[in-house]
Order: structure tokens, then sequence, then C-alpha cells
């Protein structure tokens, strides 16, 4: 029976390949960091991961995990409802929920599953769903599992986001929903003027935290924090993956009423293992390091400064950017893929991105700073994109 199946995705693979679109996956032999060990035991410095407080090898939330593994054991072996519940659970979700200034939190394997599992609990056909164009995939995948009524606006644009609003009129509730920082160009949403539109159209407020709690904001807690939106977002979505220690787990946050309907309906918490003890344990212990200092957040901040600057002056295309992540625009497919191959060859890490993952004939490189590049290392990776920029005629 395989055979045929065989030969089909055997096409599909060469065609990608062909494309230029195959995703080579490159081994690291050593933590997260912004300097990794590759297999060959060359060192690159990482300028595409999501480390942005260089949490990821931090000794302390290590030790926490140590911690809770020795005192709680290594996975709970069940969901929330039935025995899958720890104290550690309970107090991690209230760290979480004091970050946000938030009514309660539950907890999911990924942030992927919490934008999975948000929507089709709390909404019906005769609902709609107004979403950003480029929010991101799991976004996408909740509104498909939800009978609601789907809108899209252009990115950031709040007159095509009424026009929304007014056709959502027709339906009983609605719901804006928004990336807080949009992954591939780093731009922000504008949560006040969104937050305006949806109060003056009676529509609720969702935005997904991932790229941008940790980064924006005057002490790094979020859109809510930056635009000073606290009480009028009524869902966070955000994962532990990036700023939060870079491991796994994500986190719905908001109003009390919308936790418990998802606790009693969200598929994705109803039927997936509870997060295992080591994770709760060094997330608890993350929130209590973000409460006792603004350092990590201030240091990213000043790098992601200090970057743009010179790259910028060297006459590179960088998109304007709040947040931690620095699109290099490059336009052409081929020559993102050449360049960071190039790069790579100078020892620094950085992906290209083009179609589909891009719209068409916007590639670029996708730089992300972390509060862990020294400034040596930041020299070492600008000298590396204008040698290569120049090399490939980038530059001039």
């Amino acid at each position: 029976m395989y055979g045929n199946f065989q030969s089909y995705l055997q096409n599909e693979l060469q065609s990608i390949e062909e494309a230029g679109l195959y995703k080579h996956e490159r081994n690291i032999c050593s933590a997260q960091g912004a300097e990794i060990t590759l297999q060959d035991g060359s060192k690159a410095l990482n300028f595409c991961a999501n480390n942005y407080l260089g949490l990821s090898d931090n000794p302390r939330l290590i030790e926490a995990a140590k911690k809770a593994m020795d005192e709680r054991g290594y996975g709970m072996s069940s969901v929330r409802f039935i025995c899958g519940t720890q104290d550690r659970h309970r107090e991690l979700e209230k760290a979480v929920s004091k970050y946000f200034h938030t009514d309660d939190t539950i907890l999911y394997a990924a942030c992927f599953d919490a934008n999975g599992g948000v929507f089709e609990p709390l909404f019906t056909d005769q609902d709609a769903i107004i979403s950003d164009s480029l929010n991101h995939a799991s976004i996408i995948d909740g509104v498909r599992l939800c009978k609601a009524v789907r809108y899209r606006y252009a990115n950031a644009d709040m007159d095509d986001l009424e026009r929304c609003l007014k056709e959502a009129q027709a339906q009983r509730f609605r719901i804006i929903v928004t990336d807080g920082v949009f992954s591939m160009d780093g731009n922000v949403a504008p949560m006040d003027k969104i937050c305006d539109l949806a109060e003056r159209y009676d529509a609720l407020v969702m935005v997904d935290e991932s790229h941008s709690a940790g980064v924006v904001g005057k002490t790094g807690h979020g859109v809510a924090e930056q635009f000073d939106c606290y009480g009028r977002i009524d869902i966070f979505t955000g994962t532990l993956g990036k700023s939060f220690g870079g491991a796994v787990g994500g986190f719905t946050t908001g109003r009390q009423e919308i936790i418990d309907m998802l606790r009693q309906r969200s598929r994705p918490y109803l039927f997936s293992n509870s997060l295992p003890p080591m994770i709760v344990g060094a997330g608890i212990e993350l929130f209590k390091m973000l409460e006792e200092s603004d350092d990590l957040h201030t240091r990213q901040q000043e790098n992601v400064a200090y970057f743009r600057e010179k790259m910028i002056a060297a006459g590179f295309d960088i998109k304007p950017t709040q947040s931690a992540i620095c699109a290099v625009m490059l336009y052409d497919a081929p020559l993102s893929q050449k360049f960071a191959s190039a790069m790579a060859q100078e020892g620094i890490f950085v992906t290209g991105f083009y179609y589909p993952v891009v719209p068409q004939g916007q590639a670029r490189i996708r730089v992300q700073i972390s509060a862990a590049h020294t400034r040596e290392q930041l020299d070492r990776a600008i000298a590396a994109f204008i040698k290569v920029g120049k090399d490939l005629g980038v530059l001039k």
C-alpha cells in the first residue's frame, strides 16, 4: 500500500528541495546560548534563537529545575483534572497572572496548544473572530477549529480593523485577535488603538505575547505595559519557550470566567499531560528573577539599539522594530539563502526567510538579539554582515 504514497511523498520532497524551500536542521552539541558548539566541534554565535533574555542556560533556572525534580518527580503521567495538578502548577499560574495583571492563568504544553484551545470553547457560529493578517500559525489553526465567522484585517491597519468590526456587528460576540510582536517584521501591534476600537464596537481583545513579553514595555512586561492597556485586554496567551527561560510550556491568562471555561472545555488542556515539575519549578524561579531586577531587559534593549544603529550606518535596509527582532531586508529568496550560508562560514548563525513564510519579494535575514550577547559578539556579527554584504553585492 505504501508504494504509491511513497512515490508521491518523494516527488513532493524533491519539489521542495528544488524550490530551495527544504528546511535543514543544524545540530547543536552544547547548551543554547549566545555562543554554541556545532557537531564538528566548531563554535558559532547564535543570532536566530528566541533566547531574548539569555536565560536558556541560566544556572539559577537549571538549579530550580533540578530541585523540582528532586521534590516533585520527573513527570505527571496524567492530565490536570484527573491527577495531574500539583501545588507548583497553581503557584506558577499565580506568578503568570501577577506578571500580566490578570485574574487567573491556565497552563498548556505549548503556546501552540494555548492558541489552539482558546477559541472553540468560547465562541460558536453566532460569534466573530477578527484576526490580524500576520498572526502566528497557531492562532490561524485555533481559529480554524472554531465555527465562528472569520474576519481578517491588514497588518496593524486600524482602518481595516474598523471595517471588519462594523461588518461583525451582525454577530453576537466579537473578539479581536493579534500578535503583540509580529515575528517576521518585529513590529508591535498598536494595542491602545485596538482597545479603543474594541470599546467603540463592543469587542473583546486577545493578544499573543510570545515575542513581546519580556521584551517590549518600560520593564519588558509586554504590550499592555507599553500601551498602558491593563484591564482593557481580556485574554493573553504566551510561552515559556522564548524570553521566559527558553524551554517549553504555554499559558492563557485573563478574565476569571474565561479561564474557568477553558479549564472545563479546552481540549489541549483536557487531553494533554500536565507540564512536568522541572519546567514548572524553573518557571516559578524565572518570575522571581524578573521581579528582582530589570537588568536583563535593559541589556537586551541596549543590544538591539546598538545593532540596528551600526547595521543602518553600514547601509543595510532594516525594518523598524520595537522588539528583539531585526529584519535585514534582502528581498530576493535565493540571495537570502546564500547570505545565511555565507554567514555560517563566518561563524554566525542566522536564518533566511522567504515565501511562503513572508510575502513574495520580501525575503530577509531575521536577526534575534539576546541580552546574552556581548558587545564584542555584536561587533563580530556586524563585521560578518558587512563582509558578506559586500561579497554578495548587497553593500557597495
